[in-house]
């Protein structure tokens, strides 16, 4: 390996999760489909947010103060999942001002109709003290279908 090598190395090692590609999440049923070419690897924010566009949808996209119509699939690290509209064959409203930093964050980079996958870090998710059916510090996985803005 020669210093070109290693600094190639270093650089994807210092990078983390960021450059490694990671099969798309199992739909749960009622999900719509997940383009073709959507992207193995995660794009991570500034703020720690680390997300990927599964299908673009629209143009549209909502603001920070938007309210919207979503279907969504929440998932722990370890596969548990502790919340989702899916089973409950319900999509939900809300305000995206009315939610975890990481959803209102998450939310305005897809479109009107589109899928998004977020990975919340904790600090933007339910932080030190967790919430109901949600530790402490827990990373939390979001598969989410934009179904309107309103």
């Amino acid at each position: 390996m020669n210093a070109d090598d290693k600094k190639e190395e270093t650089k994807k090692e210092a990078a983390g999760d960021d450059e490694k590609e990671v099969a798309h999440p199992k739909l749960p049923k009622g999900a719509g489909e997940i383009e073709k070419d959507a992207p193995k690897k995660f794009t991570k924010t500034k703020s720690g947010l680390k997300y990927r566009i599964l299908r673009k949808g629209e143009d549209k996209k909502p603001k920070a103060t938007s309210k919207v119509e979503v279907n969504y699939h929440g998932w722990l690290d370890n596969g548990e999942v502790f919340d989702s509209s899916y089973k409950r064959n319900e999509s939900i409203s809300f305000g995206l001002n009315q939610v975890i930093p990481g959803w209102t964050e998450g939310m305005q980079l897809v479109g009107k109709g589109g899928m998004i996958e977020l990975e919340i870090p904790y600090q933007l998710g339910y932080g030190e003290r967790g919430t109901q059916g949600i530790p402490p510090k827990a990373t939390l996985h979001f598969l989410v279908e934009l179904i309107d803005i309103k």
